[in-house]
């Protein structure tokens, strides 16, 4: 059973990883966490610091609204967590949203085809990804709700003009998602630089066994495997995340 401090461990270790990634967008973008135990409330960055400052400790509890509740008086950014706010209620099930302005994964929100079945990468997250529209900065409860409805049960969504988002049942398969499609994007991308295009997709038969096969029966989460690994890089690189 997760505890508080697990997740707190967590969520801060894939700040500090999405920050080796160059990921971040200085003092912006988050990455939050649902409170085991503790309905409605959840963990972010605290307003101001850099990704790679971010540790368990200074993670900031606060409610739907970005409200700080666990009376620390922190600075926090009430309108980056709408998004955030509005899919932990819509998708109470899930633990970590991420969403973030990534390198490859805004340019892949320019290109109107988005991601391709061009790569095991992208196979890997086949049929689990939409699109929404770009309206804004997403504050309104009206996109908001458009917002949610896109994503629906997928893993993620791609925000036009914006960058990516994706949700997971833990903070490691949210992290372990992010990366896979950081890394579909970028190889999708230089492809289309390097000759002006891609080999056509593999088809929707082939994509779907290869994504299948990556699923197996379920029972492994992404991240499952690869997070105990990454734990340990961070530990040799950045200690401090535990902190």
């Amino acid at each position: 059973m997760r505890n508080e401090t697990d997740v707190r461990t967590d969520l801060a270790a894939a700040y500090r990883l999405a920050a080796l990634n160059g990921w971040d967008d200085t003092v912006y973008t988050h990455l939050s966490a649902s409170v085991p135990g503790e309905p409605g409330h959840y963990l972010i960055n605290r307003f101001g610091l850099m990704f790679d400052e971010v540790c368990a400790s200074n993670l900031v509890k606060v409610d739907l609204h970005g409200r700080v509740v666990d009376g620390s008086g922190a600075k926090v950014n009430p309108s980056g967590f709408a998004i955030h706010g509005a899919v932990h209620a819509a998708r109470p099930e899930i633990e970590c949203v991420i969403h973030l302005h990534s390198p490859w994964g805004v340019a892949l929100a320019m290109l109107p085809g988005g991601l391709q079945p061009t790569s095991q990468w992208a196979m890997r997250l086949h049929s689990r990804l939409g699109r929404h529209p770009y309206e804004g900065l997403a504050l309104g409860a009206e996109e908001q709700q458009r917002l949610v409805a896109a994503l629906g049960t997928l893993d993620g969504l791609i925000l036009e003009h914006h960058g990516p988002l994706v949700v997971g049942r833990t903070v490691a398969e949210a992290y372990m998602l992010m990366h896979i499609l950081e890394r579909a994007a970028q190889a999708q991308l230089r492809a289309m630089a390097a000759f002006g295009g891609v080999l056509p997709g593999v088809g929707e038969a082939l994509a779907q066994r290869t994504y299948s096969q990556w699923v197996g029966d379920g029972s492994e989460l992404d991240g499952d495997v690869e997070w105990p690994a990454l734990l340990r890089r961070l530990g040799r690189i950045a200690p401090g995340f535990r902190d």
